[in-house]
């Protein structure tokens, strides 16, 4: 059967202690038409090093400074030649088999121009935090809730890419957001209710560090749909598209008694855990 390419961008900067295990998540599914693209930004830790001893195997790679993750993804799928594109982070893990799972919905499903999976989200040291169980994509609920559409488990044809004109250069965080908010605007977004991805959730994360950024970024979008700073009603919608969206999520038994207590109680851990090893480490 002929396989479709697949190419994957991976933004990479000083993520040595994870890039390794990211990068074997991704080559180890054997998937036969794959196109893995590696877009350092200059990194000083050990993530060369890595990069050196797996570059047989990649369509491209670069290591220079650059204007930050959005601009690394321009420049990735730039160079991307595959039928399907996605981009993996450098310290985020694919599933096993997911890429074969991708093509096969593709070719079962030609009226889709991209579909995201479920996700697993885990701690800096691999460890389970929670399973993310989602619902297909509803603009109404995405839209006055949160975007909630796992990104390393989307994956979107490249026609679509080129056509809403890819990733906005101006947006630093919500760049995920934006991109598949327009993705809806000119085709369809199915979901797949498999785990196709595990996300790392950590207190030097990014998206944890920056969370006003992101916040900022992530209400510049949604205005942008209301056409004002709050649309009339807000708060009613608000609480409406909660509701749906809860209530999806029990359907699929998303949720559990005590569920958001055990996981703040295990971020915490982590937290502390791993800032009580870097001091050691530093020590």
């Amino acid at each position: 059967m002929s396989l479709p390419r697949i190419s994957v961008v991976m933004p990479s900067f000083n993520q040595g202690r994870f890039i390794e295990e990211s990068l074997k998540s991704i080559l180890d599914q054997n998937y036969p038409n794959l196109e893995l693209i590696v877009m350092d930004g200059g990194s000083t830790d050990n993530t060369i090093e890595v990069l050196q001893r797996y570059s047989d195997r990649f369509a491209y790679w670069v290591s220079e400074p650059d204007g930050g993750q959005t601009e690394a993804l321009r420049k990735g799928f730039a160079l991307a030649t595959g039928d399907i594109e996605c981009w993996l982070n450098s310290d985020d893990l694919f599933e096993a088999g997911v890429l074969f799972e991708v093509a096969d919905y593709f070719k079962k499903h030609p009226e889709v121009e991209a579909v995201f999976g479920d996700t697993t989200w885990i701690s800096d040291s691999g460890e389970t935090l929670r399973v993310q169980r989602e619902m297909p994509f509803n603009r109404f609920v995405w839209t006055y809730t949160y975007n909630y559409i796992p990104g390393m488990s989307m994956f979107w044809r490249r026609r679509i890419y080129e056509k809403v004109g890819g990733l906005d250069p101006n947006f630093r965080l919500a760049m995920d957001a934006d991109l598949f908010i327009r993705f809806a605007d000119v085709g369809r977004i199915g979901h797949a209710s498999r785990r196709w991805s595990r996300m790392r959730f950590y207190a030097e994360q990014k998206n944890q560090r920056l969370r006003n950024v992101s916040d900022a970024e992530d209400l510049k979008i949604r205005a942008r749909y209301w056409g004002c700073e709050r649309p009339r009603l807000y708060q009613a919608k608000k609480i409406l598209a909660q509701a749906m969206r809860i209530g999806w999520r029990l359907s699929l038994g998303a949720y559990y008694p005590g569920y958001r207590r055990d996981l703040a109680s295990k971020l915490r851990e982590r937290t502390i855990q791993s800032s009580e090893k870097r001091k050691s480490e530093a020590a």
